[in-house]
């Protein structure tokens, strides 16, 4: 690895992590500093090429020392901020009551996440699996809406109040609408979820509930930072979502696993090999 002069105490042979949500700078968001929201974002391994090749620059400023954090720990750092991000356009305050629908990669790092805030935290799925996960993770309470009646366990959380904020992290129309229910009036939603299907609904009940509907994209560099922080300073263990780190030649095998059978695999890494 080569690094140029900076101001940041970066050096080579260094454990760092990157932003990989590119910004143009002059648009209209980049202009009012939202740069997670850009017009023309562009991310590595979705509008760029990722990072699975044996060399690739970054520019400097995109790049965040490491704190000594191991590399596993590191590469979840990422997927992390997009959750944090999430519950940070939230402002949850400790001792509220958040409910996370969804209990993959992005939700349990939800979790987590409000748990930092100092939220109890519910968590529903319909993955018994990823829903003990969650309690490994510290969730106060779970819902498995496939064997539950949905709406009368949260009624029953929550004393009939509603929660004060809901993250709707699995990306369908069901489960956002199940957040605008389960909410109290003057409750807040935040999509983190990436959904691609349309929602037919009685769009009244947020004038009603007079609710706070948030959408949440990328991360900022503060939301990197302050994360880097909290882990290496033992608020959070990242190292509990990496289910398996396979090697290159593993990775067909683990891509496929992770997309068929998605109720074993929480976070899978591939070690490249020096």
């Amino acid at each position: 690895m080569e690094i140029g002069d900076n101001d940041q105490g970066l050096a080579p042979g260094m454990l760092v992590t990157g932003n990989p949500y590119y910004n143009c700078g002059h648009c209209y968001s980049c202009a009012r500093g939202f740069v997670n929201c850009c017009t023309s974002n562009q991310t590595l391994g979705a509008q760029r090429d990722g990072i699975f090749r044996e060399y690739f620059a970054m520019p400097v400023e995109r790049i965040y020392s490491g704190k000594g954090l191991d590399a596993q720990v590191l590469a979840a750092i990422e997927p992390f901020c997009i959750s944090y991000h999430g519950v940070q356009r939230a402002r949850v305050q400790s001792g509220e009551h958040v409910l996370v629908i969804g209990a993959g990669p992005i939700g349990l790092m939800a979790l987590l996440a409000a748990k930092l805030k100092g939220a109890e935290v519910t968590i529903a799925d319909i993955t018994q699996p990823r829903l003990d996960k969650a309690l490994e993770l510290g969730a106060d309470h779970i819902i498995n809406s496939g064997v539950q009646d949905f709406d009368e366990a949260c009624k029953e959380l929550t004393g009939g109040n509603g929660f004060d904020a809901a993250f709707e992290c699995a990306g369908r129309p069901n489960t956002f609408l199940n957040c605008m229910e389960a909410v109290a009036f003057r409750g807040r939603v935040v999509m983190i979820g990436i959904g691609k299907q349309n929602l037919d609904f009685a769009y009244a009940m947020i004038q009603t509930k007079e609710l706070d509907i948030f959408g949440s994209r990328n991360a900022l560099k503060n939301d990197f930072l302050e994360l880097i922080d909290h882990v290496d300073q033992g608020r959070v263990d990242l190292s509990k979502l990496i289910t398996r780190v396979a090697d290159i030649d593993e990775a067909p095998e683990a891509f496929r696993e992770a997309s068929e059978e998605p109720e074993k695999v929480i976070k899978t890494l591939v070690a490249f090999n020096e």
